[in-house]
């Protein structure tokens, strides 16, 4: 495995293993924003100790923005997407392992800090709620990242802007979807509890992607990058 694969693998560990084990594990004493909080913090930790070898990306919305923006190659981000996904996993099944330590643990009642919609889930908010919150949060948190990273952006806090971001977005949306922006991050959790997780995986997928897409896009044709980038 490259250098970089290996830190897309560990940075997103670190991102599941913080947010979603802190919402399985100290969601009760913690609340959303004490998750929210979490969330963004692994971003900064991750993109403070990886960015330098890969850019810390650790998502493959992220990763797709960096593509159709110009800055990522085909093979990179196929690399990216693997190792994003593998290290999501990893950590979810260490949540598991740990959570399921704890005597009235149950995968089935407790869940691993999927993503969902509808009837039972956090608010209840319905599928149209859950589609536009992903695509637009996604759209908007690719949007700082591309920013955050060019080349005459402010050095040294990037990592930090970013993971402020995504605690912002966390505290609007885990009462409507648990909060993906990130495929991997939900693919993970879906894998272990199946029924209906994995029956609403695909807007976890389908919606960020589209939101990274556009985010890339519109970077990459100059709408919002710094006009001193070329």
């Amino acid at each position: 495995m490259s250098s970089k694969a290996m830190a897309e693998f560990i940075g997103t560990f670190i991102l599941v293993f913080f947010g979603v084990g802190s919402a399985v594990l100290m969601g009760a004493e913690i609340g959303f924003h004490g998750i929210a909080l979490a969330f963004g913090l692994s971003i900064v930790a991750a993109a403070y100790g990886f960015g330098v070898i890969s850019g810390a990306q650790l998502n493959p919305a992220v990763s797709l923005g960096f593509l159709t923006s110009g800055r990522l190659s085909m093979a990179e981000f196929l690399v990216y997407c693997v190792a994003q996904i593998l290290g999501a996993i990893a950590a979810a099944g260490v949540i598991y392992v740990i959570a399921s330590g704890k005597a009235d643990y149950s995968l089935v009642e407790n869940g691993l800090g999927q993503n969902g919609w509808g009837a039972g889930y956090n608010g209840g908010y319905n599928l149209n709620s859950a589609l536009i919150f992903e695509f637009v949060a996604t759209f908007l948190f690719v949007t700082v990242i591309l920013g955050a990273t060019q080349s005459d952006a402010p050095l040294g806090f990037g990592g930090l802007a970013i993971g402020l971001t995504l605690t912002g977005i966390h505290l609007v949306g885990i009462d409507v979807t648990g909060v993906s922006v990130n495929p991997a991050r939900s693919i993970a959790p879906a894998l272990f509890v199946g029924g209906q997780a994995m029956e609403q995986l695909w807007l976890f997928i389908a919606a960020p992607l589209a939101g990274g897409l556009l985010a890339g896009v519109l970077h990459g044709a100059g709408i919002t990058r710094s006009p001193h980038v070329r």
